[in-house]
């Protein structure tokens, strides 16, 4: 059995209350070496509701396995700048399996 491709999704549920915060929180995740194992496929594109209320942003990460995703969100550099997101603004994160 192969393994799935693991993708990590942020929704940002508000407006930003610290724009501060959120620009260390970007600062920091450009300056941290690239993780050959993340694809990103979408970062804050134009949004339409289908149905319910839609975010306020969306994050789609691609890895290749579900292990890579938990590894590089666990991982010191991107932990470091996870304060600062959740000090920035409101999120919900999860990691989904996928094609």
């Amino acid at each position: 059995m192969t393994d799935m491709s693991a993708y990590v999704i942020f929704t940002r549920e508000g407006a930003i209350r610290d724009e501060s915060a959120m620009e260390i929180y970007s600062r920091l995740n450009r300056e941290s070496p690239p993780d050959p194992k993340l694809t990103p496929l979408v970062v804050y594109g134009a949004l339409e509701a289908l149905e319910g209320d839609a975010p306020d942003g969306v994050v789609i990460l691609r890895f290749p396995t579900v292990e890579d995703a938990r590894a590089w969100y666990n991982s010191p550099a991107y932990q470091a700048a996870v304060a600062y997101r959740k000090k920035g603004a409101d999120y919900r994160a999860f990691i989904v399996e996928g094609l």
